[in-house]
């Protein structure tokens, strides 16, 4: 049987970042949620700290988890994020 794999965390975006890391992520996330594999892929800006973006995912399994980590490589939104401090824990359910 297959693993669901589900990725929690946050990233911290700089100053100089934000304003290209919020104009790309509707489109990152738009994305991502049409992905085959994918269940639940929400990032929300955090309420206490602008710089702070809670990251929540779920993919059907670690092949689908790795289709989406390889097609974001190339896109807008790795270019936006090149910067960032990625604070993630991933788990198998």
């Amino acid at each position: 049987m297959l693993s669901q794999i589900t990725l929690k965390g946050f990233i911290l975006v700089s100053k100089g970042d934000l304003s290209a890391v919020l104009r790309e992520l509707p489109n990152h996330i738009a994305l991502t949620r049409k992905e085959k594999g994918c269940l639940a892929f929400e990032v929300l800006q955090d309420s206490d700290d602008i710089y702070r973006f809670n990251v929540y995912e779920v993919f059907v399994d670690q092949k689908a988890f790795e289709q989406h980590q390889s097609r974001v490589k190339n896109t807008t939104w790795a270019k936006v994020t090149i910067n960032v401090e990625r604070h993630y824990k991933t788990s198998e359910l």
